[in-house]
């Protein structure tokens, strides 16, 4: 056996220190061999408790991740199957790796609590039996050692002791050759015994030399080669247990990795196979009852109808074309709107998956590569000393704080979500105009190709005998009246003229209705002061500018607002305002309606008429406000200051904003907060008008101005007209059901010395209607062009003297009734009288 015990160079010593020493070292040896043997149990058993804790732990850990596993497992059974989704595969591949990683866990434990913890402890007894052994052998090497070095100090002094007496001797034998005193006996016996003497100094010497020699011997036999032996001996089988019991651990651990990186690995492709279009798809496939798209809504004609498609007829057609433009423009403006909205929106994805992937879970460097860095940053600023090496390290990396990154991305998160309803809003906008567009130019293109097959017919046409009698009408007063119309009070004028609906209001609505609904930025964008301000004087004179289609659609909408901006008492009640303002902030839509009717109803009969049929008409007009671009709330900003007023000494522009809000809100809700016709009678507004009916009109004007130019102020018998209730002018009636009827009435009685309204009139001459007509069968387009040239002639008649017995003449094309003639039509709808 070889030996690491270095050897101790020391002088000459005296034998009895240096065995003194030498016994204290084997002292020493046997207490640093019982110190060992302390610290190989204490390592034995400190594994011992170390597994034990650890099967704990294990065993703790391995149920905790069983009972996670299966909590979310449960959730999962619960809920509807989502296999599809690769975000719950990935979800279910995690739970099974969970689950994998609790048994291998649970089996590690098992492993640490025994089959580990008992080899260590047989180990730990083995260790103790031959450490004490062994140390028995050291004590026996240690006495023979002892015993060497005994027998090597009584050699040395017996050598010594013969060595001195035959120094003595023979000192003793040269004096007495030198003196030559003695005899030659005396001498012979001096060397004689010098002899003897030197005879037993050899052997002392002898025997010294030979102990001397094995005491060395044993020295370096036990310090080279027994003490490794012994220490080997007291190691058997340690080394060797806790190798076993180590590579058992270790060989767990390893399955425990393999099977962990299996689970990683699965869980690593599960989390490549991530993919929002696929797991949108399967949303949308798993849930297909409830995301499908709904059955296409048809066509339900009235009563027979046997239309299914628009049509673009001659009376209308003008208004289609120029609705077909004004999409065509709009379409182009927002599908490049479009295309620029969804740019945008692509650029603000980019920038807030990069802000969501600005965080920290980047895998950190390599020690080498972060050392590599250190040295690099660190190199620049030595010379500057520390504090130099924490600005480059700071100014270095030049990446925001956290809280900077999380505020920067909320606001990036804000920029793409308002993208992307930009993007919806407008894409959803283009295909309502698309489908409208498509629609109308169909519509356009039939008419074209139909109108250009067809021959021109000799007649006038009714648009320009229309122009013809509206460009000799539209300076000729309609009716003279006594109060203000416009800086007035809308109350008192109603009260005094008879009209319902104030003829600028009613004229104003007619031409939007008829011309504006598809104008974009109606009420937002002003028109000419000065025009509008001619509009104005021209209602005041009691004319009818509007009767002139020409008229230009802004000015006519800022006629309208300036009507009611410009009353002495606005539309509302100013004591009314704050306790609309207050209900206008209910939330409940239910319990808001019926708070702000019960307001209204308190407001005179009149007014709420007023009132219905104007917001009943700002919602007509919010319905189309793809085209017009006039949201309810547009129109609340545009009516709201002119509707609603607060008091003197409250602030207008502190409650512009719930001014806003209410008039928006009576907008939506206006069928639920203003009365019905049933409760409340009065003129309503039709959403569907058309140019005849602007005759109807205009005819009851000029026969209220023949009536108060005459002497005789006979009234004429009006009957109900092909598109509403209200009655021809001029006492006839035009029905496109291709018969036309005159009237001519025989009489009726003088008229008050004041004007009448055109609803007393109307009763009044329909009372005087004549039974008996003349049925003479003509044309349908005939029909139509007399109905505007029988007001100009009707003008220029004299009435039959009173009481006269000539019938009414009435032409009918044909016996057969007429067909059902089209719903709606008409500028407003006044309910008979009771």
């Amino acid at each position: 056996m070889t030996s690491n015990v270095k050897l101790r160079k020391v002088g000459v010593l005296d034998y009895d220190t240096q065995i003194k020493e030498v016994r204290c070292q084997l002292l020493d040896q046997l207490k640093v061999l019982d110190l060992q043997l302390e610290h190989k149990s204490q390592q034995l058993q400190d594994l011992t408790d170390y597994l034990r804790r650890r099967s704990e732990i294990e065993g703790e850990y391995a149920r905790s991740l069983d009972k996670l596993s299966e909590r979310f497992t449960s959730k999962i059974k619960r809920k509807e199957p989502c296999s599809g989704q690769s975000v719950a595969q990935c979800w279910l591949v995690l739970l099974a790796q969970t689950r994998q990683e609790s048994r291998d866990h649970s089996g590690l434990s098992e492993i640490c609590r025994t089959t580990l913890t008992e080899p260590l402890t047989h180990c730990l007894d083995i260790t103790q039996r031959l450490a004490k052994r062994s140390k028995d052998v050291c004590t026996q090497l240690q006495d023979g050692l002892l015993k060497v070095t005994t027998e090597l100090q009584t050699a040395w002094r017996t050598y010594y002791q013969y060595h001195s007496d035959y120094v003595s001797a023979e000192g003793k034998l040269k004096e007495a050759e030198k003196q030559k005193q003695g005899t030659s006996k005396k001498i012979e016996k001096r060397q004689c015994k010098v002899q003897e003497i030197q005879l037993k100094c050899t052997k002392a010497r002898n025997d010294y030399l030979l102990n001397l020699a094995a005491a060395n011997a044993s020295m370096n036999k036990y310090y080279l080669q027994d003490i490794s032996s012994l220490i080997d001996c007291s190691d058997v089988g340690y080394h060797l247990s806790l190798s076993r019991v180590l590579l058992a651990y270790l060989s767990s651990r390893s399955w425990d990795q393999q099977n962990l990186s299996v689970g990683l690995q699965q869980l690593q492709s599960a989390v490549s196979g991530l993919d929002q279009s696929q797991d949108r798809d399967n949303l949308l496939q798993t849930h297909t009852n409830t995301f499908c798209l709904p059955l296409r809504f048809h066509f339900q004609p009235h009563d027979g109808d046997q239309v299914f498609e628009v049509s673009a007829e001659q009376e209308i057609r003008g208004e289609m074309e120029t609705r077909f433009q004004q999409l065509q423009s709009k379409l182009t403006g927002f599908t490049q709107e479009t295309e620029e909205a969804d740019k945008t929106l692509r650029a603000a994805r980019v920038t807030l998956l990069e802000g969501i992937s600005d965080d920290d879970l980047d895998p950190p460097p390599s020690s080498s590569q972060t050392q590599g860095s250190q040295v690099h940053l660190q190199s620049p600023s030595q010379s500057q000393g520390q504090g130099g090496s924490n600005e480059s390290l700071t100014s270095s990396s030049g990446r925001p704080s956290l809280a900077r990154r999380r505020a920067n991305l909320q606001e990036t998160e804000i920029l793409y979500c308002t993208k992307v309803k930009e993007y919806l809003c407008k894409s959803s906008l283009v295909s309502k105009l698309q489908a409208k567009h498509d629609l109308l130019k169909v519509a356009v293109e039939k008419a074209e190709a139909t109108n250009g097959h067809q021959a021109r017919s000799s007649y006038i046409p009714l648009g320009n005998s229309r122009k013809s009698v509206h460009a000799r009408m539209a300076g000729q007063p309609i009716i003279q009246f006594t109060h203000k119309l416009f800086t007035g009070d809308m109350l008192s004028f109603i009260k005094a003229s008879g009209q319902e609906i104030p003829v600028v209001v009613e004229s104003c609505i007619r031409f939007i209705n008829l011309n504006g609904l598809h104008h974009e930025g109606i009420f937002r964008v002003p028109g000419s002061q000065a025009e509008v301000n001619s509009l104005r004087d021209a209602f005041e004179r009691g004319e009818d500018p509007l009767a002139d289609s020409r008229c230009d659609m802004d000015l006519v909408a800022g006629v309208l607002k300036l009507y009611f901006r410009t009353l002495e008492n606005p539309l509302f009640p100013q004591d009314s305002t704050s306790q609309l303002l207050e209900y206008a902030e209910i939330d409940n839509e239910t319990e808001r309606a019926a708070q702000l009717k019960s307001v209204i109803s308190s407001y005179p009969p009149p007014v709420i008429i007023v009132m219905r049929y104007l917001f009943a008409f700002l919602h007509h007009v919010s319905q189309y406000s793809d085209e017009n671009m006039m949201q309810p709330y547009n129109l609340a900003v545009c009516f709201g200051p002119s509707l609603v007023r607060g008091l003197q000494d409250e602030d207008v522009v502190t409650l512009q904003p719930q001014i806003n809000s209410l008039v928006k809100g009576l907008i939506l809700q206006h069928e639920s907060i203003f009365p019905s016709p049933t409760e409340l009678q009065g003129p309503v507004y039709e959403k569907c008008m058309t140019l005849e009916q602007d005759d109807c009109e205009e005819g009851e004007g000029d026969s209220e101005i023949l009536s108060k130019e005459s002497e005789s102020k006979g009234e004429r018998s009006r009957s109900n007209s092909s598109c509403s209730s209200r009655p021809s002018p001029a006492g006839g009636s035009v029905s496109l059901g291709e018969k036309f009827t005159i009237q001519i009435p025989m009489a009726g009685p003088a008229l008050h010395s004041r004007p009448r309204s055109p609803r007393y009139i109307r009763k009044e001459a329909q009372d005087l209607s004549s039974s008996e007509d003349i049925t003479v069968q003509v044309d349908k387009e005939v029909c139509r062009q007399m109905s505007s040239v029988f007001k100009e002639l009707i003008a220029r008649q004299s009435f039959p003297p009173p009481y006269s017995s000539t019938p009414p003449v009435t032409l009918s094309r044909s016996s057969q009734p007429p067909p059902e003639q089209k719903k709606g039509g008409v500028g407003r709808r006044r309910e008979r009288p009771v």
